[in-house]
């Protein structure tokens, strides 16, 4: 197993945002993510009053879910967590590797979104933490993941402006797709307002349904549904999978 330190390095190192914190909330700002968990939450288990998320990042989510939730956030990177305590210090978020860390509480719900799965790539290692969803869950528990279920394999780059505290940047994406290691990798590159560059290497370990839906198995949910984001189907690359924990 790679080491946390080694394993949170490689991924702040590959990602601007997740070395800008700040500048990560400021994009991520129209995400919906947090309002979808809710969905599901109330269309599964309308009476649950505490919920985990493994991969909260700056809590962003955590702060619209912890308005109806008693919450408990984790995050593998402590510079994310670190600006979670600053920008939203009334949170319990704290540090940690979701393959191992074992918070001593089960809960009525275990999250896992913006694709924080997606970054274990090892099949070993996604069943641990498949163990760590297990564990922190309490008899019916929904588990509720956001995670890719099928690559982008889109051949010519895309271009986009995207706004920062600093102004307009300018933000061009390619993907690439190995299907012997399921890894699809999204190469960005940014041109900051002042003219500076930054470039990402973002590489996520697709999860095929069926098989996404073995491993909620193995480690006791049975998957409810899988939608993507509009909520109508099983359309796009990504998926909220919707699961319930059935052991006792």
């Amino acid at each position: 197993m790679t080491s946390p330190d080694t394993e949170a390095e490689h991924v702040e190192a590959s990602n601007l945002l997740y070395r800008d914190p700040a500048l990560y909330d400021m994009v991520q700002s129209d995400s919906t993510s947090a309002g979808m968990c809710q969905t599901l939450i109330e269309l599964h288990r309308p009476d649950a009053r505490t919920l985990a998320d493994f991969g909260c990042g700056t809590g962003r989510d955590l702060e619209i879910l912890g308005r109806r939730f008693e919450c408990i956030g984790v995050d593998l990177q402590s510079g994310m967590v670190d600006h979670a305590h600053q920008a939203r210090p009334w949170l319990d978020i704290r540090t940690g590797d979701m393959r191992t860390v074992r918070l001593g509480k089960h809960m009525d719900v275990v999250a896992c979104m913006g694709n924080s799965l997606a970054y274990v790539h090892d099949n070993d290692e996604i069943g641990q933490v498949f163990a760590t969803f297990a564990a922190h869950a309490r008899p019916s528990a929904l588990l509720v993941l956001c995670s890719p279920v099928a690559p982008i394999t889109q051949a010519e780059p895309t271009t986009a402006t995207v706004g920062t505290p600093k102004g307009p940047a300018t933000v061009t994406i390619r993907h690439e797709w190995d299907l012997r290691t399921q890894i699809n990798t999204m190469h960005r590159r940014w041109v900051l307002p002042r003219g500076d560059e930054a470039r990402d290497e973002i590489r996520r370990r697709v999860l095929f349904p069926r098989e996404l839906e073995r491993y909620a198995e193995i480690a006791g949910f049975e998957v409810l549904d899988m939608l993507d984001g509009a909520g109508t189907g099983l359309i796009g690359p990504t998926a909220y999978t919707v699961a319930r924990y059935t052991r006792r």
